[in-house]
């Protein structure tokens, strides 16, 4: 299999610091461990959305969490398929774990499940202490004076 070098197109990608170790295990990885399959969009400066193909599974068979920093989903099945017989099964419905690392200024947002399909918006919210601030530069109107200020004591 040929690797590919992504590193022009990470350049421009913000919120996902691991994301490019995400691309290179989806492109060197085997068909059993993408399941279930996934986009990570981009819909804004700041906002993201990742969208889960779930087909067969209930919203109440989902779970979504957020621990440090790492996004889980899982899904696991109910038992109701147990007594069927299926002459051919193409929809999986097996459990699964998918786990995305998050950057430390992601926030996971809401969850909605349509049509067999999971989406999560994810925002990025930077600390105003990390914003780019402008400094204002003062000039003195005399130069070579300097003024010095006391206190009454």
């Amino acid at each position: 299999m040929r690797n590919f070098d992504l590193t022009p197109l990470m350049r421009s990608s913000v919120g996902f610091d691991h994301l490019s170790r995400l691309v290179d295990s989806a492109l060197n990885s085997d068909t059993t461990t993408a399941y279930p399959p996934y986009n990570i969009e981009k819909l804004s400066d700041d906002d993201y959305q990742i969208t889960m193909a779930v087909a067969g599974f209930a919203p109440e068979e989902l779970t979504v969490t957020v621990q440090e920093g790492v996004l889980v989903i899982s899904g696991r099945g109910s038992e109701e398929d147990e007594g069927r017989k299926f002459l051919h099964r193409g929809i999986a419905k097996r459990a699964f774990d998918r786990r995305f690392e998050l950057a430390d200024t992601i926030q996971v947002g809401s969850a909605a499940f349509t049509n067999g399909l999971l989406q999560i918006d994810l925002k990025r919210v930077i600390p105003d202490h990390k914003k780019p601030r402008v400094i204002e530069i003062r000039a003195n109107d005399k130069p070579g004076v300097k003024t010095i200020e006391a206190s009454a004591a």
